[in-house]
């Protein structure tokens, strides 16, 4: 196997830490990517132009890419359960395609033809509870689910879900605004309004809390969350359109998303597009990532130094404690911590 790495050398200060990192190059085609799956060995992807591949994390020399559509799809969607991989395109109509992961044929199993169908995000609990975000209609929130065992998707009834406020949405920027623990499962938008919804999995009908995350226009709000368990959780975002901006972007929770605690307002590198909690810390350690830089806290969120000026990435994955995977704009990337 070929490798080219690019090596940067990092000095931090000891209260966060002094190590190398290195960054090799997995991936490169002509291609936007805002989701990744990690399964056997492998980086598993979907992105603009119809387009979902693998490339293998032993020999990049590995990798095969296929075409889902003959159409022209944006994907910036990808799930997995036991048996299988799932991909919804945004815009109308919404197709949902499921991908055998032995023999990586690939089949439309549920279509949304709603005028508004908009899929901002897909996401699978561990026990293969399947539940898709889409932009709503009207106020009325757009969902759709795969119950656990079951072979089909389908629209989740209005009874189950609150309404969304006027111009309040979800962003479809990395399929990272879901995340679930063992019991719960939450989904963040911003828009007019910054909230957070969250549901027992085993049951239908959701909570709603409101965040003093920024807010305000169109372009604003969380845009990526995640949980270590059912209390502590991240959110990260900011605005779209003022990158540079860096207030009220950041905000965590200690008791499951019912009150959120703004962070490193004003001192933090800005927008940023999806947040990952270290595996094995507890929620102490955290990385984060936008289209222009990559930060990292060691202490909960409460602080964040910039470890790259790596531009143009917006989804990461951890694939164990020291190594990251990293996807966006024509690459995917691995970034170890030595």
């Amino acid at each position: 196997m070929k490798k080219s790495a690019l090596i940067i050398l990092c000095l931090f200060s000891q209260t966060v830490f002094s190590q190398k990192l290195e960054i090799e190059v997995l991936l490169k085609d002509i291609i936007s990517i805002r989701a990744l799956q990690l399964y056997d060995g492998k980086v598993w992807y979907s992105g603009t132009d119809s387009k979902f591949g693998y490339v293998s994390l032993r020999d990049t020399a590995d990798k095969k890419q296929l075409k889902l559509s003959e159409k022209k799809l944006q994907f910036r969607t990808l799930g997995q359960d036991q048996n299988a991989f799932y991909a919804i395109n945004i815009e109308s109509p919404a197709y949902f395609f499921k991908i055998d992961k032995k023999s990586l044929n690939s089949k439309i199993v549920f279509t949304d033809t709603a005028k508004t169908a908009f899929y901002d995000a897909l996401h699978f609990s561990n026990d293969g509870f399947g539940f898709a975000l889409s932009d709503p209609n009207g106020k009325e929130a757009a969902t759709s689910s795969l119950k656990t065992g079951s072979k089909l998707w389908q629209k989740c009834p209005a009874s189950c879900l609150p309404e969304f406020k006027t111009g309040e949405a979800a962003f479809a920027a990395s399929n990272t605004n879901i995340a679930s623990s063992k019991k719960q499962m939450w989904f963040a938008t911003g828009g007019l309004s910054t909230r957070i919804f969250r549901q027992n999995i085993k049951s239908c009908g959701w909570e709603v809390f409101d965040t003093p995350f920024i807010q305000g226009t169109s372009s604003q709000g969380i845009y990526s969350i995640d949980f270590y368990d059912d209390k502590f959780g991240i959110a990260v975002g900011g605005d779209y359109t003022k990158q540079a901006q860096n207030i009220n972007n950041i905000a965590t929770t200690h008791d499951g998303g019912e009150t959120w605690q703004i962070q490193a307002s004003g001192k933090n590198a800005g927008y940023k597009t999806c947040v990952k909690i270290r595996p094995k810390t507890k929620g102490k350690d955290i990385i984060a990532v936008g289209d222009q830089n990559i930060e990292f806290s060691s202490d909960y969120g409460k602080t964040w130094t910039k470890i790259s000026d790596e531009k143009g990435l917006y989804v990461c994955e951890w694939l164990n404690k020291s190594t990251l995977i990293f996807a966006g704009k024509d690459r995917i990337v691995k970034m170890t911590l030595r």
